[in-house]
């Protein structure tokens, strides 16, 4: 057999560009807590947790023996054709940590069949053709849910995907003219927004549902006001209008709340929940209230490998290992201590135009000191840098502005520090050069 790696560089002969191109496309070996190991022989500290899948660190013991166990016992469903019990212990105890009344689920494998899955059962439920959300979402690439993301108009180009959705835009407290308080000017602009959208393009008894992140992923890491979130609620609710929350890379204690819902303190009626879910393996669900979830007849909606017995006992050990390791504790206090030292940063370099944060969901905004426009290439200099000093991070924002971190929610104060120090070390060297 050959050498693997002479097949890396020859990747993009069996690999799509779209799958086989992304940053940085180091090749490793092995993943072990908040480290990956490079082919090189390197370690690279993981502040991209593979982006807020791994929130319980790479390769957590007890979740490699859960694997082992669970294969033991079954290694396929389908769930309907068989039962098992995993997939039954594991709803009843996501049912204690969701907020509110959601506690009735359907599985499926990732954060895109998630938002599908909500979407029908919204228009289903409601007899409404019609969505909303806002400009700068990231809901998935598949037709449905392209229908409803907007964060880059290159996800959409030659696909006409779905008109049956509109756009609102998305709180930016950023835009607040001075000396206006940023939770009042947000509100407003989303009555009028709502108020713009219902006289000129929509009737709201047309509309099925409201779908949002609440706060925003890849389109920036965007933190709107509670008052903004709580106003959704309420002029959804005044409509009759059904509230989904895209939960998948703010779930499972990435906030510092076990949900972003219970951070801004807002239940929505369904919600798509992934990623931190089952600690690496492929495993999510579309949630809401058994109530609503009942008026979603048998057939409706199916899957084959949703709710895979593997994946739903290792998301039951992640759930233990939340629980005994305090991880969404964790991602509160560690997240608050990142944002200190990477304010102490802002301070030192314009380069850096802001940080935004909730828990270990955290965005630095890289702009042009001298123009003040955000500088997506930078961003990817700087990246490069750190790689190379031996911390991974990623990026986000409509430009790719924001250099996303997200370690795993088991990283350590001392860690931080260790990853900080070497973004600290790329900045300083991207400077240099400039």
């Amino acid at each position: 057999m050959s050498n693997w790696l002479d097949l890396y560089d020859e990747m993009g002969n069996y690999l799509a560009p779209s799958m086989a191109k992304d940053h940085p496309n180091i090749p490793v070996v092995k993943e072990e807590g908040c480290y990956y190991y490079g082919a090189d022989g390197k370690q690279y500290l993981d502040f991209t947790s593979g982006i807020a899948v791994t929130n319980t660190g790479h390769r957590h013991p007890k979740v490699v023996q859960s694997i082992k166990d669970a294969a033991d016992q079954l290694v396929h469903g389908p769930s309907g054709v068989i039962m098992y019990e995993s997939i039954l212990r594991l709803s009843e105890e996501l049912g204690k940590v969701l907020p509110g009344n959601l506690d009735c689920f359907f599985f499926a494998n990732s954060g895109t069949e998630a938002i599908e899955g909500a979407l029908k059962l919204a228009k289903f439920v409601t007899q409404r053709p019609y969505a909303v959300s806002f400009t700068g979402c990231f809901h998935g690439r598949s037709m449905g849910a392209l229908g409803v993301t907007t964060s880059k108009s290159k996800y959409r180009k030659f696909l006409q995907p779905s008109h049956l959705s509109y756009q609102i835009p998305y709180a930016d407290p950023k835009n607040c003219p001075e000396g206006i308080d940023p939770e009042v000017y947000c509100v407003e602009q989303l009555e009028k927004d709502f108020s713009r959208l219902f006289k000129h393009q929509v009737t709201p008894e047309e509309v099925a549902c409201v779908i949002m992140e609440p706060v925003l992923g890849e389109g920036g890491y965007i933190i709107p006001p509670k008052a903004w979130v709580k106003k959704v609620r309420e002029i959804c609710d005044e409509h009759g209008i059904l509230l989904i929350f895209d939960e998948v890379q703010t779930g499972f204690g990435r906030t510092g709340e076990w949900f972003a819902a219970q951070y801004f303190d807002v239940t929505p009626d369904i919600m798509a929940i992934a990623k931190g879910i089952a600690s690496g393996l492929p495993l999510s669900a579309t949630v809401a209230s058994k109530e609503l979830m009942k008026k979603w007849p048998l057939g409706m909606h199916g899957t084959t490998f949703g709710g895979n017995p593997i994946a739903c006992s290792v998301a039951l050990t992640t759930l233990e290992i939340f629980h005994e390791e305090n991880l969404v504790e964790n991602s509160k206090v560690v997240g608050a201590y990142a944002r200190e030292r990477l304010l102490k940063l802002k301070e030192k370099y314009s380069i850096i135009s802001d940080v935004r944060s909730v828990g270990l969901m955290i965005g630095i905004e890289i702009s042009n000191p001298q123009t003040g426009e955000l500088d997506g290439q930078a961003v990817m200099k700087i990246l490069d840098y750190a790689l190379e000093e031996g911390v991974l991070f990623y990026l986000c924002g409509n430009v790719g502005e924001v250099i996303r971190m997200i370690p795993p929610l088991t990283i350590t104060k001392e860690q931080i520090d260790d990853g900080l120090a070497m973004l600290e070390k790329a900045i300083v060297r991207y400077l240099e050069e400039q």
